[in-house]
């Protein structure tokens, strides 16, 4: 157990975004307002609190928006039914809209990864527009690490069959703990999680954890339902983005190919002349809780060539 503590600060503001009848997120503001707006979001089952390594590197000179996806982290629960790809696409679009009325009219540019980094994508594309009438600019950039997208005409059984056995470990992992220490136990099982900084597995729990109602012990934040509902979605969805028409400039990061993937297989996009794509060596899925100085890195060498 690591004796490095990650604290997440107060943020500067925050504001309850109804999404619709039966969900809310808390959008909360960080960093430095006089900066470049970013707003950041994570991966399936995660919490954006979890990725704090890596956007407290960027605190010092960007405005921070940072949320958790509905049933995710800080968020009540809602109904499973309402738990699903086009709901979380939406809710993208009235998260913008809110930081444009509150905040003030200003460009943003998406840090996302993982679900987030998909769901961001599918936004961009026609999906949301004719479904429902925009509220929203959009964005005008994205920064996505490893989104789980698949690039059509491609061999789709590596792809099919990683979607398929994770969403059948999602609904068979443990949902309730009886203490941090043995979800930590649990951690260090697994060599999927060996790459994290000092301090990051004790943050994981912290942030995906809560203490159970009613019952001693502490449960997943986002039950496992719930997390493999969306990755049961995502293989419909995978092949939705056209990566040739995005609306704004966009940069893909993925994990090191030559890894074992711990989520899905990246998708090597080097031989596409429409996307600004590159991959971080001896780097998982984990990314920016593995190596975060190198993914903000990427951020801010974005942002000097957009602005």
């Amino acid at each position: 157990m690591s004796k490095f503590v990650w604290r997440v600060p107060e943020p500067l503001s925050s504001i309850d975004v109804v999404l619709d009848d039966h969900a809310t997120t808390r959008l909360r503001q960080h960093g430095n307002p006089q900066g470049h707006r970013l707003l950041l979001s994570h991966g399936n089952g995660l919490a954006i609190d979890f990725y704090y390594p890596f956007w407290s590197l960027l605190e010092r000179d960007f405005e921070l928006f940072v949320y958790d996806l509905r049933n995710h982290g800080w968020n009540e629960l809602g109904q499973e039914e309402d738990h699903h790809m086009f709901s979380l696409v939406s809710d993208v679009d009235i998260i913008l809209d809110t930081i444009d009325d509150q905040y003030g009219v200003k460009p943003v540019v998406g840090v996302y990864h993982s679900i987030s980094a998909l769901i961001a994508l599918l936004f961009s594309s026609s999906l949301l527009s004719v479904s429902k009438e925009r509220l929203s600019r959009g964005f005008d950039g994205l920064i996505l690490f490893d989104p789980p997208i698949h690039r059509p005409g491609a061999s789709r059984e590596e792809f099919d069959a990683a979607v398929e056995k994770t969403a059948r470990q999602i609904r068979n992992k443990s949902s309730r703990f009886d203490s941090l220490e043995q979800y930590l136990e649990l951690l260090d099982f697994f060599p999927t999680f060996s790459r994290f900084v000092p301090g990051a597995k004790e943050l994981m729990a912290a942030t995906l954890l809560k203490e159970s109602e009613g019952q001693d012990g502490y449960v997943l934040r986002c039950p496992p339902p719930y997390e493999a509902r969306i990755g049961e979605y995502m293989r419909a969805y995978a092949e939705q983005t056209d990566l040739n028409e995005l609306p704004c400039p966009t940069r893909i990061v993925g994990a090191d190919p030559l890894l074992p993937f711990s989520y899905l297989p990246t998708v090597d996009l080097s031989d596409m002349l429409c996307v600004d794509f590159d991959f971080i060596p001896e780097a998982t899925h984990y990314m920016q809780v593995e190596k975060p100085r190198v993914c903000a890195d990427y951020v801010y060498d974005f942002l000097k060539i957009q602005y």
